[in-house]
């Protein structure tokens, strides 16, 4: 098979696109992948950056749709199903193998590209919203980067799991565009969110930028919000004076999704069950951003590095 090979730690420029054996089946699903979604770790494990180093060569990519070649007995898959699935690695090939417990069944109204841009953000988005958030009936959500994966994910997740209203922040008018078609109710600039939005307007803010932008944030919040740090896209890691969080009763969450949902036997299965007929409705919709062919990895990759991504990168076989 075809496959994208990192044997060295100098970036996606020293990536290689090369022939390798397909992978080994033991007790995993094979997956005749059609789609990969492309994450901002990936770009980190070219450079040795990411937490998860797995010893050199190796390849990427932990997120993938596609068909089942074959499936161990009891897994409930069977050749020729269509599957989302969670590669974790190995994924930016032509076959992957993956966890019978991490694949699942990938709706027929639902493409391939979208099934590779479904269960990493939508998933992030359930557990910091509803699990971690306790997102409530008619409660008013802000998302910043709402133009990205993570955040296009939050937006529909919160409209799905009844939220009153959405309000995404952006940095461009193009991004907007994504963000209203994501099915965001109002969009405003980052530069000046604060006077746009409002003083103690926000019962939840979805966070995965961090940044400068926190404290405003922060002050958006009415008593007893909730600020849901998913990440530091902006590169800053924000500080937090804890009076402010004191005299509203504001509650300052970490979401680490994937330490916890791997952690926990099942947990991951439930959550796409949860959203399962919001996806198959078309509620929870993933918007493609870029696609690139496989052996044009090293663009998806540093396309990451830009800023410029409006919703999930694909790579296609």
């Amino acid at each position: 098979m075809h496959a994208i090979s990192i044997t060295t730690l100098d970036g996606p420029d020293a990536i290689e696109y090369a022939e390798l054996p397909d992978p080994e089946a033991g007790e995993h699903v094979i997956v005749d992948v059609k789609a990969a979604g492309v994450a901002f770790p990936e770009l980190l494990q070219t450079r040795g950056q990411y937490q998860i180093k797995p010893p050199l060569p190796f390849v990427p990519g932990a997120e993938v749709a596609g068909i089942v070649k074959s499936a161990p007995e009891g897994s409930g898959l069977a050749p020729g199903d269509r599957v989302a699935a969670l590669s974790l690695i190995g994924g930016f090939a032509e076959k992957a193998a993956c966890r019978a417990d991490l694949t699942f069944a990938l709706p027929d109204s639902v493409g391939f590209n979208e099934g590779a841009a479904f269960l990493f953000n939508y998933c992030t988005a359930y557990f910091s919203l509803v699990e971690r958030g306790k997102l409530a009936e008619g409660e008013t959500v802000l998302v910043q980067g709402a133009a990205g994966g993570i955040g296009t994910a939050s937006i529909q997740v919160a409209k799905a799991f009844g939220a009153g209203k959405v309000i995404a922040v952006v940095s461009t008018h193009d991004k907007g565009e994504a963000a209203r078609k994501a099915g965001a109710d109002e969009v405003v600039m980052a530069e000046g969110f604060l006077e746009a939005v409002g003083k103690k307007s926000v019962d939840i803010v979805v966070d995965p930028v961090g940044g400068d932008r926190f404290t405003d944030s922060l002050r958006t919040l009415r008593r007893d919000g909730r600020i849901l740090v998913i990440g530091f896209t902006g590169g800053e890691i924000p500080t937090v004076k804890v009076n402010r969080l004191l005299l509203n009763n504001i509650g300052v969450i970490g979401v680490g999704w994937g330490e916890y949902a791997l952690a926990h036997e099942g947990h991951i299965a439930g959550e796409y069950e949860a959203m399962r007929p919001h996806l198959e409705s078309g509620a929870l919709a993933p918007l493609v951003g870029s696609t690139y062919p496989l052996e044009a990895a090293t663009e998806a990759l540093k396309s990451m590095e830009s800023r410029t991504v409006i919703g999930k990168v694909v790579l296609t076989t």
